[in-house]
Order: C-alpha cells, then structure tokens, then sequence
C-alpha cells in the first residue's frame, strides 16, 4: 500500500507518536486509510471544532493527490494544519521550487508567520481522550464524554470511531472500496476486463491491466534524435547521474531505460523486469526476447522518484542510420509505453529540426495521446537570439505538417542542463527567457503526482470507451459474415473496406470518429484471425460499460471527493 505524499509537513517524534496513536484508532477499518467517505473519518475531524470550510482547505491540503482518502504521513498533515488552524492562521496552499532544486515541496502560509514545525503542539481535539481511555474496555450501556456532554452509550455499535466493535452491514462492492485507485481497480476486474477478454480488445490494443499497473507512480517518456538531451535532462532533474547512463555526442542510449524509485542504485535487465509481479511492464513481453535485451530499470534511492518515473528512449535515427532495421518494433514499443506515460516530452536540438522518416512514425504512433505531448527545444543556448527566433519558426513549421492540429503545440525553450546560461552568449532577454521556460516546464512536471489521480480516471474512461467501440465493430463484422459458404472471401472484402464497416458503426451508434482506432493496425492485427471464430457479442456485456460510464465512475467520484466539499 502506497502511502506517500506529495506534501507532507513535518513534525517533532512525540507528535509523531501521538499521531500514529490517533490514526490507528482512527483507522476502524484497519486498512490503513481514513477514507473521505467514511462517516467515522469526517466525525473525527470534527471533533476540532473547525468551520466546514476549514476542514475543506484542510483535507484539500492534505489529500493533495485527490486519492480520496488519508494515510499516516497526509494524516499527519492534516493534524498540523489543524492546529495552526486553531492558533488562528489562515490555510493557504502554495508550491515552492527552490532556484537549485526541482523537489516539490509544500508552504503553508499563515499570515506571513514562519512556522517551527517540529515545536508545534497537537490540536485539541474535544472529547477525544475520553475515547482513547474507554476504547480498551467498551461497555454496552454507560456514559461517554464527547466533545463536552454526556452521551449514553447504547451498545458496541454507536456510531463515533467504534466500527471495530460493530457488525458492519454488507455494503455494495463499488461501496466497499477505500480510495478512486482501489474504485477504478474493482470495476475493471468486474465490468471492463471480462469485455476486452470476450472481444479480444487486448491483442488488437492496449495489454490487460494488472494491479501493477494501477498502483505504478506516474511516468514521464523522453523522445528525440540522439544527442538532444534526454539523458542529460533526467540528470538536470535528479542532479546526478542514474546507474547505467552515460552521455556523449554520439547515439550513447541504445535501449529503453525506465528510472525509478528503489532501496539501492541497481540496474535491472528487461527480462526480469517484465516477470516481475510489482512492475507494471509485464505487457512488453509482447515486444519478444530482441526488445528485452535493449530494455533495463535503473533503480535508485532519490525524492522525485518517489512520486515520478523517468523513460528515456533510444535517440529516434534519421538519414542513413534508418536503413538499419531494428530486431523489435520500435514504433509499437513507444505507442505502449505513451498509453502508460502521463507526459511525453519530445525533445530538440537547434541543430537536429529535421523529422526523419522513423521520428514521423513515432510521432504518429502517439495518436489519441496529443494532452500528454509537449515540445521541449533543448540546448537553445547554443544559438544567438536572432538565430533562436528562426530556430523556433522552423521548428513549428516542421512540427505542423506532422502533428496535424490546428492548434499550435506547447515549446519550451531552454537548456536543461547542470551548466548555468551564459549570459554573454544569449544576452539579458534570453537568459530570462530560458529561466521563464525552464520554470515553466519544472512547474509542469511537478504538477504531474497531483494529478496522478485524474490522469488515471481520463484514460480509464478513454479505455473504456476504446473497448466499447471495439465491440461494436466486432459485431458489425461479424453480422456481415455468411453462416455457410465463402467465409475466407468475405473476410477479404471486409478487411479491404473496413473504413465502410468502421463508418457504418459510427453512423448506428452515433460515435465520434476520433474514438476509432487506427484503420491499417487494425487491419494488420484482424489478418491473424477468423471474424468468425469472435464470441457473438452481447448487448448485456455493453450495457454493463454504459452502465459503469453513466453511473459507478460517477458514484466513485462523488463518494471520494473532498468529503467537506
């Protein structure tokens, strides 16, 4: 179970104590988790006697990654907040990132008062200490303190902080659930998963989802030719080397490298980390022994780490290098890795703004991933401000005619490397620039754990909706074949016009044409199988995603919202 938090304000050992005391009797369910939907969790709260509006800005803070619930550490934070909260202070949020320094961390501001943290007592909560003294000992009648009267204790089952006592009434599964994540993960298993296995949506798409995969931290890819920077824009971000990267001039990054968060700096071979039961890449086991052999995990202790992960990729080639094939799909690998990643950086050099043949291909094989994508136009120092402006014009140009949106990409310019910017080179206006977009582009990466949550809830529905239509397009083909003869002939002819089977779904259900897959993939992955060996597709199978769409994500939120909202 995943505890950490991207905010977390520290306090002294004894405090520390006294909150693993209280969290644990909070804790009814001993799951860990004080859950936002939990009545126990807002009643204990409450005890502080804080406005409604306080207890918002306090759980808001708190569970700032919007998981719907509190660990020890977010536990921790709330308590402290609540009691600057009571000593009268205002609760604002606010996001510092030092000039040296990309971790994130958290500033709380009350009344432009610095706060000793490791000093600050426990709040009071009223009526608690009452509880903690009876709760080893209940009674089933008596009196109990709680917040300053009497209450009659009727039986174990009264209903503040006893539900250790207490019989709970079966609840409902998607009720039963303590956080979005654990949410999301009970209605695939249930509802999405037994559709994409029936249809075969796994082999013509996206893999099946494991519990990995759901409780991986968010993943941030590098794409670009070789020598623009990618490595050594990880090594800006962690200000150090990762174990197994090396930086040079030439093509150095020969394999995928995914750094992540571990105890010690080690550097994992593919083949072990695809089995590996709590790393979401079983999936790339799709790709063959060729990929795993140029694909590792590089684990080391590090802050960011453990809220973010880094893919850095083989620089894409271009010219004559791209006349020797590579032994795995190149362009498949990147498509499975941008459906996990939660941003993909594409980055430049000055001197590298030509779009090879193969970078075309990656840049396509991002469809449908176009929120996730931003244009990173690195080492921009190397060139005078004249000479940038023309730089940047051709970029955009070449960028236009592959990306194929009217809207114009996000560039960050900028040079992210260790060397501070030479002021000589790039003159005042360019040195504030390049810390304005370096600024920007830092701010973008740490908002990345906060969002996590919605992220995962966005592609959820995207895959959703992804298998859905996968569906319908299955019982489209499969309603077009013969019972009896001319089969393989009528496989044939469908597969040449499936944009007409494509479009005869859309126009039958009404759905956007944006939602269909890629028509050639599609095509390419269909000539390995019999239409008429698909499962007869089921109306209820379908009404069961409509009904999880329209009803039970909507529920979850609701039911893991700020509970104070």
């Amino acid at each position: 179970m995943e505890n950490v938090s991207a905010l977390i304000i520290p306090c002294s050992k004894q405090n520390h104590k006294i909150y693993q005391n209280w969290f644990n009797f909070a804790d009814s369910d001993a799951d860990g988790r004080l859950s936002g939907n939990d009545v126990d969790t807002t009643k204990f709260l409450s005890m502080s006697n804080l406005s409604r509006p306080q207890l918002k800005q306090v759980w808001a803070i708190a569970d700032s990654k919007r998981q719907g619930f509190l660990g020890l550490n977010e536990f921790i934070t709330a308590m402290q907040l609540i009691s600057l909260a009571q000593a009268g202070h205002e609760l604002k949020q606010d996001f510092l990132k030092t000039k040296d320094s990309v971790e994130l961390t958290c500033c709380i501001v009350f009344s432009s008062l610095i706060v000793d943290y490791d000093n600050l007592q426990p709040p009071i909560m009223e009526g608690l200490s009452s509880l903690l003294s009876n709760k080893k000992a209940p009674t089933t009648t008596g009196e109990k303190e709680l917040n300053g009267t009497k209450h009659v204790q009727q039986s174990p089952s009264f209903n503040l902080l006893t539900s250790k006592f207490s019989k709970k009434k079966p609840q409902a599964s998607i009720h039963a659930v303590t956080s979005i994540n654990d949410g999301l993960k009970r209605l695939y298993v249930e509802k999405l998963r037994p559709l994409e296995v029936a249809y075969r949506f796994n082999e013509f798409g996206l893999p099946l989802l494991t519990d990995s995969d759901f409780n991986a931290k968010p993943m941030v890819m590098l794409l670009g030719q070789y020598s623009t920077g990618k490595t050594t824009f990880i090594k800006h971000l962690l200000k150090c080397n990762y174990p197994g990267a090396h930086i040079g001039p030439e093509p150095t990054t020969d394999r995928f490298v995914v750094v992540m968060s571990g105890p010690d700096e080690r550097s994992i071979p593919g083949n072990t980390v695809a089995v590996h039961a709590d790393l979401p890449f079983s999936g790339l086991t799709t790709f063959g022994g060729a990929f795993l052999s140029k694909f590792e995990c590089s684990q080391m202790p590090h802050e960011l780490l453990e809220h973010i992960s880094f893919v850095d990729s083989p620089g894409v080639l271009s010219g004559e290098k791209q006349r020797t094939e590579r032994s795995y799909d190149f362009t498949g690998a990147i498509s499975w890795f941008a459906a996990k990643c939660d941003l993909i950086l594409l980055l430049f050099d000055p001197h590298k703004l030509d779009i090879s043949d193969e970078f075309k291909r990656v840049i396509s094989s991002l469809r449908g991933h176009d929120d996730k994508i931003r244009v990173v136009l690195n080492k921009a120092d190397q060139v005078d401000t004249q000479q940038l402006m023309r730089v940047y014009g051709a970029l955009m140009w070449s960028l236009g005619k592959v990306l194929n949106t009217p809207e114009v990409v996000r560039v960050y310019v900028g040079s992210f490397n260790d060397k501070p910017v030479d002021e000589e080179a790039v003159g005042p206006m360019g040195k504030e620039l390049f810390e304005k977009e370096q600024s920007d582009l830092l701010v973008d990466l740490m908002d990345i754990p906060k969002k996590a949550c919605d992220r995962r809830i966005n592609e959820f529905v995207k895959r959703a909706r992804a298998a859905k239509i996968h569906a319908y397009i299955v019982r489209q083909l499969k309603k077009e074949m013969p019972t009896m003869m001319g089969k393989a002939k009528t496989q044939q002819r469908l597969m040449d016009n499936l944009e007409d089977v494509f479009a005869k779904v859309q126009t039958e259900f009404h759905l956007p044409p944006g939602d269909f897959p890629d028509v050639e993939q599609f095509r390419k992955v269909l000539s390995t199988y019999s239409i008429d060996k698909f499962d007869k597709v089921k109306p209820k199978m379908i009404q069961v995603i409509d009904d999880m769409l329209g009803h039970d994500i909507p529920d979850l939120l609701t039911n893991f919202r700020n509970p104070y909202q």
